[in-house]
């Protein structure tokens, strides 16, 4: 059974930092490649950013490149997304995403509010 499980979020005013972490199991992490999308209220969900399996290059959408940071530990099976200068535009629920076995998965998401 694949799960992915995102923690991490919570509420920060603009300018600080949050690190999100995605915990899998069910599939073969190191093989996948896997990605962060977030959608904000009213809004349609948005590529993040996205590693392969080798964890390099790392794609990240204009928004958020130089202030944001993919990683994954495939010991642990876990990616992470370390969001620094956090703005309001921000504010999002932020999704795990993975496509294994043939399938689409996706966490249930974890709400990052940026607001002072």
């Amino acid at each position: 059974q694949v799960q992915l499980v995102e923690s991490g979020g919570g509420l920060v005013q603009p300018g600080g930092s949050l690190r999100l972490s995605c915990v899998t199991s069910g599939f073969a992490f190191s093989l996948t490649p896997m990605c962060w999308y977030r959608q904000a209220p009213g809004k349609e969900r948005e590529l993040v950013a996205g590693i392969p399996m080798s964890g390099d290059p790392i794609q990240y959408a204009d928004s958020v490149k130089g202030r944001f940071t993919m990683s994954r530990d495939n010991a642990e099976k876990t990616v992470y997304l370390q969001m620094n200068s956090l703005k309001h535009e921000d504010t999002a629920v932020y999704y795990c995403n993975a496509y294994a076995l043939l399938k689409n998965y996706w966490g249930k998401g974890t709400l990052v509010t940026v607001s002072s």
